[in-house]
């Protein structure tokens, strides 16, 4: 069957707990972080372009749950915690480009930080433009300099994040429940920047486990 036809495959989310059934929080602690370094390891050690590839498009292809066995139950400022926040913010973008280009470009225009120029989106950024830019950034965090990557989708996720705050104030007295969306969602981007920040500093200290 061609690529085209052939749909992914999703592992039930429950595997990755029983796989470790029976095991104490520790040691599926220490099995997710053990795959995060085995896995940034090979591509640091191989640098082969089609490895990092396949690494980059995993979510389009597979989708997400293979990757929530191993690591969505990790600590957020932990190795394996924040490489699942940057496929998450991946995943996002490509799920739906338009709506995460117009919070974007809401938020730049909103925000007054220098978090734009640390995301390195082009101005004006639109869904394919974020696109490219997200799986740009997510190639960084496997070749480069992993705190920068996790550096600028910090920075991505507070200039979203201050779209999402103003579109919901404009929504708050004609669509309440799309207002209440949007300021969820900007509470989790809030969040997400604050985990991701706290992990590229730890990560320059040798210490982001």
């Amino acid at each position: 069957m061609s690529a085209e036809f052939s749909k992914p495959v999703r592992r039930p989310s429950e595997m990755f707990d029983r796989l470790f059934a029976g095991s104490d929080p520790a040691e599926v602690s220490r099995a997710a972080h053990a795959t995060a370094v085995a896995l940034l390891s090979r591509v640091r050690d191989e640098a082969d372009a089609d490895v990092v590839q396949r690494l980059i498009s995993f979510t389009a292809r597979h989708g997400i749950d293979d990757i929530a066995e191993l690591w969505s139950q990790s600590p957020a400022r932990s190795l394996p915690g924040s490489l699942w926040r940057l496929y998450l913010v991946q995943l996002s973008i490509h799920d739906d480009p338009e709506t995460s280009s117009l919070l974007y470009e809401r938020g730049r225009a909103e925000l007054h930080s220098a978090d734009a120029v640390v995301a390195g989106a082009p101005t004006p950024a639109g869904p394919q433009e974020l696109m490219a830019l997200i799986d740009t950034i997510l190639h960084g965090a496997f070749t480069g300099d992993y705190a920068v990557a996790l550096d600028r989708t910090a920075s991505f996720c507070r200039v979203v994040a201050s779209g999402a705050t103003h579109l919901a104030d404009d929504y708050e007295a004609t669509e309440p429940h799309r207002s209440s969306a949007l300021t969820t969602r900007a509470l989790r981007l809030s969040a997400f920047a604050a985990d991701l920040t706290a992990a590229a500093r730890l990560w320059r200290r040798d210490a982001l486990e």
